[in-house]
């Protein structure tokens, strides 16, 4: 028992230090890339502003916003699998970074516009280092040993989780298409705000994620049936996670539906991606953190 304890408390150890590694990384690439952003605005005239915060952006605080996102896949990986109990250690905060880095990747991966890499090291590296210090604070411990069924589960998992982290980046896009058109209908859009991604860009990249992130619910919701009692030892039941999930399969469906049959497009789709989003995270992180962190119920 005490090695047991030993080596719960040096995996514990392991994760804090990899996580506050992690808070200072993507800090200093925010701070970092504003920084920049701002003293190339002072000394640009407006023609050339935008090159300017795209040099300066673009250089070491990417590739600091690059590391962050590498040591914090790190310290998930020992968070998540790190214990020696079997199986995984998925409680509120834990799942909470995972999205959250699964967001960071996505921006960094589909930035192939490198606006969108630009947008995550100004924009999302605070919200990188929030997630990661969450688990130092809140530590989870609820595992999940998913027995004889583990590739399927492990599968299960992985696709839901893909799920929220695509819908999190899609109700992203959501939020900075509302700023931008209320600064354009003001006309008061600055220049910091020249090397963001066109509007029409964020729109349509929106769409692409919800019809991915719809794909993956639904397979969530339909293989949830299945382990259901599998792991629980009781059939699928109606509660208010699985109403909420539910309500928010209706409307992503009806939006994405709306938008092929009836053009819905803009303020309108921007709206009802963030009802949705809402729905979703009321569904399973808002129903994990009022049990593991205001319940106290492992």
């Amino acid at each position: 028992m005490p090695d047991s304890n030993d080596e719960k408390q040096r995996t514990r150890k392991t994760v804090i230090d990899l996580n506050f590694i992690t808070v200072i990384i993507y800090l200093t690439a925010s701070i970092g890339g504003w920084v920049a952003s701002r003293r190339a605005n002072k000394k640009m005239d407006s023609n050339t502003a935008g090159h300017a915060v795209a040099n300066d952006v673009d250089g070491w605080p990417k590739i600091m916003l690059w590391l962050g996102v590498s040591v914090h896949a790190v310290a998930i990986a020992w968070a998540l699998f790190g214990e020696s109990e079997p199986g995984i250690n998925i409680g509120f905060s834990h799942a909470i970074s995972l999205i959250v880095w699964l967001t960071l990747v996505s921006y960094i991966v589909v930035g192939s516009d490198t606006r969108l890499t630009r947008l995550a090291t100004l924009y999302l590296a605070p919200i990188g280092a929030l997630a990661a210090s969450l688990v130092v604070w809140l530590p989870a411990n609820r595992f999940v040993d998913y027995g004889g069924i583990d590739i399927a589960f492990g599968a299960h998992v992985v696709v839901g989780v893909l799920a929220y982290a695509l819908y999190t980046v899609a109700a992203l896009h959501a939020l900075l298409m509302l700023f931008l058109q209320k600064q354009l209908l003001a006309g008061v859009l600055d220049r910091p705000h020249d090397s963001l991604p066109p509007l029409m860009r964020i729109e349509k990249l929106m769409f692409q994620l919800l019809w991915i992130a719809f794909a993956l619910l639904t397979v969530t919701l339909l293989s949830g049936m299945f382990f259901s009692e599998a792991l629980f030892g009781k059939p699928y039941q109606i509660n208010h996670k699985t109403v909420f999930s539910l309500l928010s399969w209706l409307v992503f469906g009806g939006l994405l539906a709306g938008h092929v049959f009836a053009g819905w497009r803009g303020k309108l789709a921007a709206r009802w991606t963030l009802i949705g989003f809402v729905m979703l995270l009321l569904s399973y992180v808002g129903s994990k953190f009022v049990l593991e962190v205001i319940l106290k119920r492992i």
